[in-house]
C-alpha cells in the first residue's frame, strides 16, 4: 500500500464502540509476531523500543534510532504502523511539527503526541500544548494521524479518579481536537463509569491503556472506546518468558 492508503486505513479503523487493539510492538520480530495474530495496524510502545535498545523511556533513546526502528519495521511490513514518538523530542512547536515530518518519513502514519513536559513536573499547559499539536498538523499534513495523549489520569492515583478530572481531561480533548489532533489518548484511565463518561464528551475517538487485569474489549467497547493500546506490557511479557525460558534451561 501507498503511505495515503495506509493513513487512510488506519484513520478507518477508529470506530468508537469498535475499538481498534494495538498490541504494542518493539522491532520488526515483534511486529511481524503481531501481524501473523491478525492486527489491522501496529503500533510502537516508546518503553518498549528505548528498553529493547537499552536504553530508559522519557526520549531517552536518541530520536534517529526510534525513527530508523520505525522504517525497519515500515519497510517490513505492508500494515499501518503509529510512531509513539513521547513528547515529539522537542518542546518547541517549530521543531516539534519538522520531527513529525520525520516520523512520516520514515513510514509512520501517525504519532503518539503527549502532553507531559518530558524531564519536568506536570503537564504543558493547554495553549502550549495546542500550539504543539497545530504546529504537528501544519507540518506533516491532513492525513497524519496525531494521537493527543493527556496524561491527567497517569498523573494521580487511580482511586483519586472522578467526575471533576474527567471534565478537566476533556477540557484538553476539546483543545486538542481544536489543535488539529486526530484522537485522544487517556492512559491511566480505568474505571469504566468514568470511561464512559469521558467517551461520550469527547469530540475525538478515544484510545484506552489496557492494563494488567482490567476490562476486556467487549466491555471498553461498550463505554465507547475506539482504539485500545497495550503500552509496554507486551514487551514486559516477551522479557519474562525469555527470563524464565532461559532459567529453565540452564538448570
Amino acid at each position: 500500500m501507498s503511505w495515503s492508503d495506509r493513513a487512510a486505513t488506519f484513520a478507518a479503523l477508529h470506530v468508537p464502540g469498535d475499538p481498534l487493539v494495538l498490541f504494542n510492538i518493539w522491532d520488526v520480530g515483534s511486529a511481524r509476531a503481531v501481524a501473523k495474530a491478525g492486527a489491522k495496524a501496529l503500533a510502537t510502545g516508546s518503553a518498549s523500543v528505548a528498553g529493547a535498545l537499552g536504553a530508559a523511556d522519557g526520549e531517552d533513546l536518541p530520536m534517529d534510532f526510534a525513527l530508523d526502528n520505525a522504517a525497519r519495521i515500515t519497510s517490513a511490513l505492508d500494515l499501518p504502523l503509529t510512531l509513539d514518538f513521547e513528547g515529539g523530542y522537542s518542546a518547541d512547536p517549530e521543531t516539534g511539527g519538522q520531527h513529525a515530518v520525520l516520523a512520516k518519513h520514515a513510514g509512520a502514519v501517525g504519532i503518539n503526541f503527549e502532553d507531559q513536559v518530558i524531564g519536568g513536573d506536570g503537564l504543558y499547559d493547554i495553549a502550549t500544548q495546542s500550539a504543539r499539536i497545530t504546529a504537528i498538523r501544519e507540518a506533516a499534513g491532513s492525513e497524519f494521524w496525531i494521537n493527543a495523549r493527556t496524561d491527567i489520569f497517569l498523573k494521580a492515583k487511580p482511586d483519586t479518579h472522578d467526575a471533576a478530572m474527567v471534565e478537566t481531561a476533556l477540557e484538553r480533548a476539546r483543545a486538542y481536537a481544536d489543535a488539529g489532533g486526530s484522537s485522544i489518548f487517556a492512559p491511566g484511565l480505568r474505571d469504566a463509569a468514568l470511561m464512559t463518561a469521558f467517551c461520550e464528551g469527547c469530540p475525538l475517538p478515544v484510545n484506552i491503556m489496557a492494563y494488567p487485569g482490567m476490562s476486556d474489549r467487549a466491555t471498553l467497547a461498550s463505554c465507547g472506546v475506539a482504539r485500545i493500546s497495550h503500552g509496554p506490557f507486551p514487551w514486559m511479557d516477551a522479557m519474562k518468558a525469555v527470563g524464565e525460558a532461559a532459567s529453565a534451561a540452564m538448570k
